[in-house]
């Protein structure tokens, strides 16, 4: 029996066992293996085989952005009007085979965009090109979903912690910093057992669900920030418009009528938490041509390291103009945490 029909069995077992006190073992130990399963399908084949086309594209740019989308949802259209990059765009379905870069130019920042090829359900079992798109996916700082407002929920609906520690003996430690409603100290044992996990101590520092404790013991699970970008609102109506916009996470757009690009921009901005600041040479106006992007929380110490390695060794302090400080301008230390546009002079010593 192949990985695929074992994760089809166990998925077919889950959905018929009722849910109660006296299976909850049971199941927690199927998730375990179901996690246990997938976690092996994503992972690439031994096996020679010829190569495909490259999905690896160079990290570049101030940020990245993946793309991501069932078939024929406008990813390629959106891309092309975003960014200087063409990609093939048309009405029926698997236009992008491979990974197409480009790179929006938004407020002094350049942000990479990853146009990917089209989903299908399934492809975090290998369906399509899945694994190559998910892996791709990974590597970005925002994913945005992008999901055909003609379809009303039915794209998104498919689409949807604790610590431990290993050691070499002594059994199992079960440790909580709050009340634990959901996890047993039975459950857990059972789900490390399945993942020949003996000895370990295990810290609860929240109520965790089986299935978010077995995303920390499988370790391959990222949480990203995601934006639910629904394109074509010209199609539909305004009521519907309304109701998806007030979605959370959402976004709508018209790629077809360039609608609501530019508030897209604004979303996608606020999630990247990127902020512009300004040098200022000593007697000299600052220069706002040509902006530092860095990461909101961005201390004086990280700018000084962005302009050059061996600044921060050399610093005597710094001049800030801007919101981050109480008048300006004011003198700073290396633990000053900038804001966005925000002027720095730095002095050395």
């Amino acid at each position: 029996m192949g990985i695929l029909e074992k994760i089809a069995e166990i998925e077919r077992e889950i959905s018929r066992t009722q849910k109660n006190k006296a299976t909850e073992y049971h199941l927690g130990l199927l998730k375990a293996k179901l996690a246990k399963y997938r976690a092996q399908l994503l992972e690439p084949s031994k096996s020679a085989g010829a190569k495909g086309e490259g999905f690896d594209v160079m990290k570049s740019g101030d940020a990245r952005v993946a793309l991501i989308g069932f078939p024929s949802v406008g990813k390629s259209t959106f891309l092309s009007l975003m960014t200087s990059t063409e990609s093939e765009a048309a009405s029926y379905e698997f236009t992008t085979l491979t990974c197409i870069p480009g790179v929006i130019e938004y407020k002094g920042a350049n942000i990479q965009l990853l146009d990917l090829p089209g989903i299908i359900e399934g492809a975090a079992q290998g369906k399509g090109r899945g694994r190559q798109v998910i892996a791709v996916a990974r590597t970005a700082d925002v994913v945005i979903m992008m999901l055909d407002a003609t379809k009303g929920d039915v794209q998104r609906n498919l689409n949807l912690r604790p610590t431990t520690s290993a050691k070499k003996g002594g059994g199992l430690s079960f440790n909580s910093t709050v009340p634990v409603t959901h996890c047993s100290e039975k459950l857990v044992q059972l789900i490390l057992h399945e993942y020949k996990i003996f000895n370990a101590e295990v810290l609860f520092r929240e109520d965790c669900t089986p299935d978010e404790f077995i995303d920390v013991i499988v370790g391959n699970r990222v949480y990203m920030p995601c934006l639910y970008v629904y394109n074509k609102v010209d199609q539909i109506s305004i009521e519907e418009v309304d109701r998806l916009a007030r979605q959370p996470n959402s976004v709508v757009i018209s790629c077809g009528m360039k609608l609501n690009l530019d508030y897209l921009l604004e979303q996608l901005w606020e999630y990247l938490a990127l902020i512009c600041l300004y040098t200022k040479k000593r007697g000299e106006r600052p220069d706002f041509s040509d902006p530092i992007i860095m990461r909101k929380g961005a201390t004086v110490e990280h700018v000084c390291h962005r302009i050059h390695r061996t600044l921060a060794s050399q610093f005597k302090y710094a001049l800030v103009w801007g919101t981050s400080t109480k008048y300006s301008p004011q003198r700073v230390g290396l633990t000053h945490v900038m804001e966005h546009e925000d002027v720095i002079q730095i002095v050395k010593k």
